[in-house]
């Protein structure tokens, strides 16, 4: 099942966003820069779109559409306005169970009804390959806001 994600979930949305990133046996040290980035508190529920993909009561994952309204500068580069998926993270133990397809689907006819034609991903370089198949076309890397590391930048199409 998912549904909008409650404001008193969001230490557990945190959690879940560190432990997914966790997976993928990162350096310690990249999570001082990644805690910030990855914080996800009442506030940011209130503000934007945020699901929740639950597996027997549980929350397997969840994602996160943002709106900027003008363009950004983060790590030296522009960072367009326009509709953003910022954040997309399954639980250690469901990655390959087809949470991340479910959500995506999720995704995709939620930015289907709300006339968003153009969502901008900047992914996790391990996630590259789950968005293209899902139907994302790649554009180009991204600075990291981690030194010397970049980041794909991906456009779903609706």
């Amino acid at each position: 099942m998912i549904r909008p994600a409650k404001t008193e979930e969001a230490a557990v949305l945190t959690q879940l966003s560190l432990e997914s990133k966790g997976y993928w046996r990162y350096p310690k040290k990249y999570f001082d820069t990644w805690v910030a980035e990855l914080t996800i508190n009442v506030a940011y529920i209130k503000k934007n779109d945020v699901y929740v993909c639950q597996n027997n009561g549980l929350i397997a994952g969840y994602y996160a559409i943002i709106q900027l309204d003008k363009d950004l500068i983060v790590s030296g580069i522009r960072i367009e306005k326009g509709y953003w998926l910022e954040h997309m993270f399954v639980a250690p133990r469901y990655i390959g169970s087809g949470i991340g397809t479910k959500m995506f689907d999720h995704l995709r006819t939620k930015c289907e009804t709300k006339g968003i034609n153009k969502l901008k991903i900047i992914a996790d370089p391990n996630a590259r390959g789950f968005y293209e198949k899902m139907g994302c076309h790649y554009l180009e890397e991204f600075p990291s806001t981690i030194a010397g590391r970049t980041t794909p930048f991906l456009v779903l199409i609706t």
